[in-house]
């Protein structure tokens, strides 16, 4: 008896300390046992309450009559199947009539309090189907990445949801996108992730960074091509159009449209040509947008037209000959000039990280989804790096990018650096290549990759 009442004080403590200092950890050993057994338990009074069940079927309150049998109680969906993981719960479960998956959306902070769990999403697997993702602590806390699998061709681990699950920038799914968010919000980190993602792949980095370089010009030893001031970036973007029209060029003359030609060699895009003819795919990253909008005088609107309408031209006809764009900036409205929202409508993918106003969020989300523009407003300032990842389909969640390093990119950009491929058109935008001083002598990081 004397050993019980020591144990379960050393136990106590134990659980404490491994939920305040390793939430992962106390889920797997602790957490996840007693969040089942309340979920089961609390299963058809939640759902009762939470307004998420049907009256009885006719034929059964008939049955009941019949039988002068008590009333039979209104149906909760039925579970078809729980499962625990390493950040929470999934649970599936099978609509009743009548039901709709808007329901449950709708239910989602109600099901977060009822089962004392940390989050609730909700999505339709199927018709029918609704599938609740259950968090069982802050994974955006301490985002922690899950080990890397092999990476697809322009498929990226950036970011954590707040469901658990990876959150990928995937350039084949979604062409283009735009990233906005106020002074010391995330974006770069975002960014700097990004590159470090793509770095080890055969893509090609095209930078323009207007801030003098300061923030890609470190990775240089990895972009195909990098420009520091608008000047330079008008006449990078122009060289990308002269680009894009070659490759027009390739994919017209490999295509061949013949009866005899099978239906699956036919293409209208890069992904289709022979190995020995594909184009590296192209990532261009810009910075600061607004810098690249702002005009002072008469030549600078002449120039700054120029680059919104190839920048336009990029976004309407790069994928095909896959070239994808990642739009930076602090705001992205129509202020900053004729051609704006063009682009801005090009762009697929949004991100907001934490903004200083409603005003700025609506120009990633307003068009999309009024709840993602509630959520971006609400980012708290003491947790950099936390946004709101959505697409013009409408669904968007929370994200939180892992603090990627200046130095970890740059060692990471330096050890793949013999990937960078050389573009002709772009060739005399290329980064001088960072040097390293290595006792007496110095020593560049890599060497040039062969051309297109």
């Amino acid at each position: 008896m004397d050993a019980l009442w020591v144990t379960l004080p050393v136990v106590l403590v134990l659980v404490l300390v491994l939920r305040w200092r390793r939430p992962t950890w106390y889920w797997m050993t602790f957490g996840v046992t007693f969040a089942t057994i309340r979920v089961l338990i609390r299963y058809r009074s939640v759902m009762d309450a939470c307004g998420l069940t049907v009256p009885p079927a006719r034929w059964r309150l008939t049955l009941a009559r019949i039988a002068n049998r008590p009333v039979p109680e209104a149906r909760s969906p039925r579970i078809l199947w729980l499962r625990p993981t390493a950040t929470g719960l999934i649970v599936r479960l099978k609509l009743r009539p009548g039901q709709d998956a808007f329901d449950f959306s709708a239910s989602s902070d109600r099901l977060r309090h009822s089962f004392a769990l940390h989050n609730v999403v909700s999505r339709e697997v199927r018709s029918g189907v609704v599938e609740l993702r259950m968090t069982g602590y802050d994974v955006l806390k301490r985002v922690r990445m899950p080990a890397p699998r092999p990476a697809e061709v322009l498929r990226v681990p950036v970011a954590l949801r707040e469901d658990g699950e990876v959150h990928h920038r995937d350039y084949r799914q979604v062409p283009h996108a735009l990233n906005v968010g106020a002074t010391k919000s995330g974006k770069s980190v975002y960014q700097r992730t990004l590159v470090a993602g793509l770095a080890p792949q055969n893509v090609a980095l095209v930078g323009i960074d207007c801030k003098n370089g300061v923030e890609l010009s470190p990775l240089a030893a990895r972009f195909t091509a990098l420009a520091d001031n608008p000047a330079a970036a008008a006449e990078l973007l122009a060289a990308l159009v002269q680009y894009m029209g070659r490759v027009y060029q390739v994919i017209r003359a490999e295509q061949r449209i013949s009866v005899s030609l099978p239906d699956a060699e036919i293409t209208a895009d890069i992904w289709d040509l022979p190995a020995h003819l594909r184009p590296v795919p192209v990532v261009l990253l810009v910075d600061e947008v607004a810098e690249l909008a702002l005009a002072a005088n008469k030549a600078e609107e002449a120039r700054r037209d120029q680059i919104v309408t190839d920048l336009v031209r990029l976004a309407q006809l790069g994928r095909a000959a896959g070239i994808h764009l990642e739009i930076c900036g602090q705001r992205f409205g129509s202020e900053l000039g004729k051609g704006i929202t063009m682009l801005r409508a090009q762009l697929t993918g949004r991100t907001a990280h934490r903004v200083n106003d409603e005003t700025s969020a609506n120009m990633a989300f307003g068009d999309i989804s009024p709840d993602a523009v509630l959520a971006a407003v609400q980012i708290d300032k003491d947790r950099p790096g936390t946004a709101v990842a959505g697409d013009s389909s409408g669904g968007w969640s929370r994200i939180r990018a892992p603090h990627t390093t200046l130095r970890q990119a740059v060692d990471i950009c330096n050890a793949h650096a013999h990937r960078t491929p050389s573009i002709p058109e772009i060739a005399p935008f290329r980064p001088p290549l960072p040097v390293r001083v290595l006792i007496g002598k110095v020593q560049p990081t890599a060497a040039p990759a062969g051309a297109f």
